[in-house]
């Protein structure tokens, strides 16, 4: 008679039972605002190192906001400038899929958000929120099919305007987004608010998003400047989702890395 070991492994898996074993049912989220590439203050190019820190996270979705696209100048500055764009250089290897929703266009190049995945983008776009006459701003939607059967993901990566009313109008149009959306398909939507008024929840509380650290901690967490934050700017929200160990990025080497603190929080299906 076979021993049960020898028994099990002369067996092919179901279908169903490959497929429990590929689906994802967790996975870990950065947002980081990368300021270009630049330290605080733009006195230090540092894309390199932060790409290393980016790594370190080991994060499976990253969030990009400030990101170039292209830039003439820099390269003729900055002797370890990249030959592709950075979101590009920050994907490297250990995100084969990428988005890059441009938002701001100047003679010099352009700049605006990302998205980074180990997750297949199915599609995405650019949802141009800017107020018309002042700054640009966008957000970048994208579909992510997690393997398995499971429900596709949407990942919005949001940098809102400085003044409130305009603001108060970026997340009007997000919830107009949302409301596009089957009622029960799993959502996430990070990045840079500029919040710092703190009136973003309310607001976005009837399209049920929550927000990960207010719901771990009642309130978003401190993210700005990364070095002392005070002010809470960032924020990770989710509908449909629970999120489990939010973190706030402050310490070294982070601290040194942007003028913005990184969020992360491992998301659960």
């Amino acid at each position: 008679m076979n021993s049960p070991e020898t028994s099990e492994a002369t067996h092919e898996p179901t279908q169903q039972q490959a497929q429990d074993l590929d689906r994802v049912s967790r996975f870990t989220v950065l947002t980081v605002n990368t300021h270009k590439g630049f330290t605080a203050l733009n006195r230090r190019f540092i894309l390199p190192e932060l790409r290393e820190a980016v790594r370190s996270v080991s994060a499976d979705v990253v969030f990009l906001q400030e990101v170039h696209g292209t830039h003439e100048h820099h390269p003729q500055r900055y002797s370890n400038w990249p030959s592709m764009p950075q979101y590009e250089f920050l994907a490297d290897s250990l995100w084969p899929q990428f988005a890059y929703g441009r938002n701001a266009v100047y003679p010099a190049g352009d700049h605006g958000n990302a998205l980074l995945s180990k997750f297949q983008i199915i599609r995405h776009d650019n949802l141009d929120v800017s107020i018309s006459g002042h700054e640009n701003r966008g957000m970048l939607h994208s579909v992510l099919r997690l393997p398995g059967d499971g429900p596709q993901v949407h990942a919005i990566c949001v940098h809102l305007g400085l003044r409130e009313g305009h603001r108060v109008e970026q997340l009007k149009l997000l919830c107009q987004r949302l409301s596009e959306l089957p009622p029960d398909a799993p959502v996430i939507v990070a990045g840079d608010f500029n919040d710092w008024r703190g009136k973003a929840s309310e607001l976005l509380e009837p399209c049920g998003l929550r927000e990960v650290f207010a719901e771990q901690w009642g309130k978003p967490a401190r993210s700005f400047p990364a070095r002392l934050p005070i002010l809470r700017l960032d924020r990770i929200y989710v509908r449909n989702l629970k999120a489990h160990h939010p973190k706030v990025l402050n310490v070294r080497p982070w601290s040194h890395l942007s003028d913005h603190a990184p969020l992360s929080v491992e998301i659960e299906l």
